[in-house]
């Protein structure tokens, strides 16, 4: 079953800042996300509700839009990704 992923602004903003190669990397992960494919794992506690799907040394959080959408919603680098994303980006969808 093919998914329809829509990349929120943060991916897109991340992704641009990176030299050509992990951004190749992003890219083929996210079409592998269409299919589901990759290092996929279900977030818990706090962030319960959201995968993280894991390209090198970065780690993109997604969820579940509806049951043909996946909302990729945030990349950042393995040793902060959990952090800033609870921290900030849940503050900001919260409010």
């Amino acid at each position: 079953m093919t998914l329809k992923v829509v990349v929120k602004e943060p991916v897109y903003d991340f992704a641009r800042r990176l030299a050509p190669e992990p951004r190749r990397a992003i890219k083929k992960a996210l079409k592998g996300l269409r299919q589901e494919k990759g290092d996929i794992r279900a977030l818990e506690q706090a962030l319960s509700g959201y995968y993280r799907l894991r390209i090198g040394k970065f780690r993109l959080i997604f969820r579940y839009a509806d049951a043909a959408a996946i909302e990729a919603i945030f990349i950042e680098e393995r040793s902060m990704v959990y952090e800033v994303f609870e921290s900030e980006f849940l503050a900001r969808l919260k409010s």
